[in-house]
């Protein structure tokens, strides 16, 4: 074979290589969500947030009246151990008020213990020591239908929006514990519960909420799948257009990064987003979720991840296990959106991949140019 020919044949050789190379640059929808396990005997815990300045994890619990922290390499802490609640009383929204340090708690008591829901503050900086508990009104202390509090948010003030997913309205308490009814917004009521609702969210009502400087809040309703925005000074509530219903939607977080808001229920995890400061609102994607996991909670962790818990709080809930044989283990897991950034990422490969085929091209005809002037020299 002549030189021009072993020239030609290393050029296609190497164009061959660097399209291998792009191909496996270019990240595949098919791969595997970073899982974080940890082991936390009966904890089923409910609740989900992040800690920023500790850089950890912090979840809730059914029946034991603590707070844990999570590492990312799955280790367990417990931060708060609260034995003066009622016993067997249940934690469920977190948010953490990080100017102040503290840590806000949704204090919640099923039958059969006497009807309870409370706020919980804590300071994170002394060992989780309680600052206060707060009693949350009912709007009708004769009403059979006991209050829940769910989830909750915290404004840059420290104060914090509670909402209430068996009576659809929020309250509010203020950085000092004085604890209010917020809003009692009509539009809370109008919407229609979705024909499929099952028993495991037909009665729940407000459910996740963020807050959002620019003066707002975000809550969204499990039985109907619908977010409204609510007026942070006179409780206005708006019913934010979306182009599809969140049914069953559970916890959400909102993101720094961008403002986008994601939402999670039982099946998936919606990332939405608006154009308009939440006139509107689109669904850009949804992620299926391990249903037996029993997700309820989401929050967005250090370089806007977004971290779903696996809890399965309805097995706890329904103790549907045998004695002695709780669940030991649970689950957080990183959500990615594979229509998020995924064109900008690709042209970032295609031009890493025509940048070594430009070089391959460069060398072939260097190597090319040498051999002719050899030639002549000879």
């Amino acid at each position: 074979m002549s030189s021009s020919g072993c020239c030609t044949s290393s050029f296609l050789l190497s164009i061959l290589l660097a399209v291998v190379l792009v191909s496996l640059l270019i990240p595949s929808s098919a791969t595997k969500r970073h899982v974080i396990s940890f082991r936390s005997p009966g904890l089923y815990p409910e609740g989900l947030t992040w800690d920023p300045s500790g850089q950890h994890f912090l979840v809730g619990s059914l029946h034991s009246r603590t707070v844990h922290s999570v590492s990312d390499a799955g280790v367990v802490q417990t931060v708060i151990s609260d034995p003066f609640l009622p016993e067997n009383a249940t934690i469920l929204g977190l948010a953490v008020d990080s100017g102040d340090r503290r840590l806000l708690a949704g204090i919640h008591c099923a039958p059969p213990l006497l009807p309870c829901s409370a706020l919980a503050a804590y300071d994170l900086r002394s060992g989780g020591r309680r600052i206060f508990l707060s009693p949350l009104p009912s709007l009708n202390n004769e009403d059979e239908v006991r209050d829940i509090a769910n989830d909750v948010a915290v404004d840059h003030k420290g104060n914090a929006y509670v909402t209430n997913s068996a009576k659809n309205f929020i309250w509010k308490v203020d950085r000092d514990g004085l604890a209010s009814i917020f809003s009692t917004s009509p539009l809370f009521n109008s919407q229609p519960v979705v024909p499929d609702a099952d028993a495991s969210f037909r009665d729940c009502g407000l459910n996740g909420i963020v807050y959002n400087s620019r003066g707002y809040l975000l809550v969204v309703q499990s039985n109907t799948g619908k977010m409204f925005k609510v007026d942070e000074e006179t409780g206005t509530a708006r019913l934010v257009s979306l182009d599809r219903d969140l049914v069953a939607a559970d916890g959400m977080a909102r993101r720094r990064r961008d403002g986008t808001v994601v939402v999670v229920s039982q099946k998936k995890l919606w990332f939405v987003k608006s154009q308009d400061s939440w006139g509107e609102g689109v669904v850009y994607d949804e992620v299926e979720l391990d249903v037996e996991g029993f997700p309820t909670a989401v929050t967005v962790a250090e370089q806007d991840r977004v971290c779903v818990l696996y809890g399965r709080v309805m097995e706890g809930i329904m103790g549907s296990y045998k004695d002695g044989e709780e669940r030991e283990w649970f689950e957080i897991e990183e959500v990615l959106s594979e229509k998020e950034g995924g064109d900008d990422k690709v042209w970032v490969y295609v031009l890493v991949g025509l940048g070594f085929a430009y070089f391959c091209f460069w060398r072939f005809q260097m190597k090319k140019l040498i051999t002719n002037m050899d030639k002549k020299i000879t």
